[in-house]
């Protein structure tokens, strides 16, 4: 199932029965999940986030706007923070194999709905904006909802997406858009009096003033206090730990210091490894060297729950180098073994095909050995990978220790070619096994075998691209010259056998 995620902000932080009827509203949404809500009262907003299957989470967002609108009145609102809605801004999330594309198409439903049924003006936003000068939330929000009110329907640079123009009169204007994981973060400068430094030092590190890219910042008073509020829209290209560098440095040069930071919502756990990896400068550090995720896996494993499909294509689909290409034809192996195994099983025990019985007893029990090694090998390319990876970072001096490196980098990428050559010889050997229950087994299920096949040569063909990527990146290619033979071979016997697999297959359609 495919999930996203919605973080709306609502423009309410100081009223607890306000907060829990809207809380509430959007949790009675079949699926739906709260994961947190956040409230500031000096802001005076909550900001709530929540997951939800693809084709509800709109609805979710939607109950959540409509209730808002009808607890919230921004005539007699005030906070520190910037808005020109009862519901602010309703961002949605990609997870879970879910496509940016999908957001976007998701946020402009839900604000065309908004406009149409509550008739609150809509600005799209973020990817979903449909003119580049509304990508960028401040300049959509630019002058709040007191200076909406008055341009809105006289000046066309401010004519809504969808809805009326005109504003709310109580619930103001909202921004939909799809974005990003963000993080909240804000940084306190001790008291109110830093409130100049805190302004000055917000428009250094925001990206719209030639700062931190992916950062949007401002400087506020908050609870006595000064506060850089900063919103991380891109955590790979300015991570958490140089945003707070950023700021202390900046900090320094108007003489005051940084006295503590808070996230607000939640946060990708990468987020932190990596905030706390710097900060003590650890070397080559991975967050599977954390204790809570191997004790996750070894349950996992125990018990003989791996991770869902679903997690497995939604960490494909991460900005993380693995699992890569490697990992997913190992995949997709075992997912051809299965379906040779499956039709074996359709044939096998059965009167009309006693005279291949024995055979496909073989190849059920042949397939299921073969699955099992290639699901092993999802993994181990992976962690074939990381050796590579931390070959490459080995020191490059004094000369011994490059020499060091470079035996390192060429053991590496030869154990990185290993890896999917035997990826390739199961996938291979499960491409022959299905090519062979397509000719001999059940008819009625003679085009699963033909996928399978399709599958197992699809898997034993990009299994040599791996190896063929790892040895040309050798210094010395001769070395790994036989590896790639042996798979250049073995992608040869899996197009004979998809051969044999599609004539059976054609000959009973």
């Amino acid at each position: 199932m495919q999930f996203v995620e919605c973080v709306p902000n609502f423009s309410e932080g100081r009223r607890p029965d306000v907060i829990a009827t809207i809380r509430d509203a959007i949790a009675a949404v079949r699926g739906v999940s709260i994961l947190d809500v956040s409230s500031d009262p000096s802001h005076n907003r909550t900001v709530i986030t929540f997951v939800a299957p693809a084709d509800t989470v709109g609805d979710a967002a939607f109950a959540g706007v409509r209730a808002a609108r009808e607890t919230i009145d921004l005539t007699t609102h005030s906070g520190e923070h910037p808005r020109m809605g009862a519901t602010d801004v309703v961002p949605f999330v990609p997870l879970d194999g879910t496509t940016m594309d999908e957001c976007v198409a998701i946020a402009r439903a839900v604000g065309a709905r908004i406009g149409a049924e509550l008739e609150i003006p809509v600005y799209l936003y973020e990817r979903a904006a449909t003119r580049p000068d509304r990508e960028n939330l401040a300049d959509v929000r630019r002058g709040q909802f007191e200076g909406l009110r008055d341009l809105i329907g006289r000046d066309p640079a401010r004519e809504p997406d969808f809805g009326p123009a005109r504003i709310h009169p109580t619930a103001g204007a909202i921004a939909v858009g799809a974005r990003p994981f963000l993080v909240a973060y804000n940084v306190y400068l001790g008291p109110a009096s830093n409130l100049a430094a805190a302004k000055a030092i917000a428009k250094a590190v925001r990206a719209s003033s030639g700062g931190l890219p992916a950062v949007k910042a401002l400087g506020l008073e908050v609870d006595g206090q000064a506060q850089v509020s900063m919103n991380l829209v891109d955590t790979e290209r300015t991570p958490l730990s140089r945003a707070y560098e950023a700021v202390r440095t900046e900090a320094a040069a108007h003489g005051v210091t940084p006295t503590w930071s808070e996230i607000v919502g939640l946060v990708p756990e990468r987020v932190l490894f990596e905030a706390g990896a710097r900060h003590v400068q650890l070397r080559d550090f991975s967050p599977e060297q954390v204790l809570e995720r191997k004790i996750r896996a070894a349950q996992e494993s125990s018990s003989g729950n791996g991770p869902s499909l679903s997690e497995f294509t939604a960490s494909v689909a991460s900005a993380s180098p693995t699992p890569g290409g490697g990992s997913v034809v190992a995949h997709v192996g075992a997912l051809a073994a299965a379906l040779t195994q499956m039709m074996a099983g359709l044939t096998a025990g059965r009167p009309k095909f006693a005279s291949v019985d024995d055979e496909m007893r073989a190849i059920a029990r042949s397939a299921a050995a073969l699955g099992e090694t290639l699901s092993g090998l999802v993994k181990r390319d992976a962690d074939a990978y990381g050796a590579v990876s931390t070959a490459y970072k080995l020191p490059k001096a004094p000369e011994a220790a490059a020499s060091a490196r470079t035996q390192a980098i060429a053991d590496a990428l030869l154990g990185a070619a290993a890896v999917p050559l035997e990826t390739a010889r199961a996938a291979a050997a499960v491409a022959a096994l299905a090519a062979t229950a397509a000719e001999k087994g059940n008819p009625n299920a003679v085009s699963d075998a033909g996928v399978a096949a399709l599958l197992a040569e699809a898997a034993c063909r990009g299994a040599a691209y791996n190896v063929r990527i790892n040895i040309a990146a050798l210094a010395d290619r001769s070395k790994g010259q036989a590896l790639v033979e042996e798979a250049d071979r073995l992608v040869g016997e899996a197009a004979q056998a998809v051969a044999r697999a599609t004539a059976a297959v054609e000959k009973h359609l």
